[in-house]
């Protein structure tokens, strides 16, 4: 994916650099480099049934301690 800009006849670095920086941002390129660079590996079922579990018994122990006065808004 090549992106180039080319400079106009009398514009400045500045007014360059942001004509730039805008048409990387609008052509995805930044979106792209970013899902690659922190790409979050995929779980496996038995992860997916531990977590789902664990978040079941966190809201049970919550919703419990919630009955019997311990938490407070």
């Amino acid at each position: 994916m090549a992106l180039e800009v080319k400079r106009k006849e009398k514009e400045n670095n500045s007014s360059l650099v942001h004509r730039f920086t805008r048409s990387v941002i609008q052509s995805g390129i930044i979106k792209e480099a970013r899902s690659r660079r922190f790409r979050v590996r995929p779980l496996s079922k038995t992860a997916k049934k531990r977590s789902a579990l664990r978040k079941v018994r966190a809201k049970a122990e919550y919703d419990r301690k919630w009955k019997i006065g311990e938490l407070k808004k």
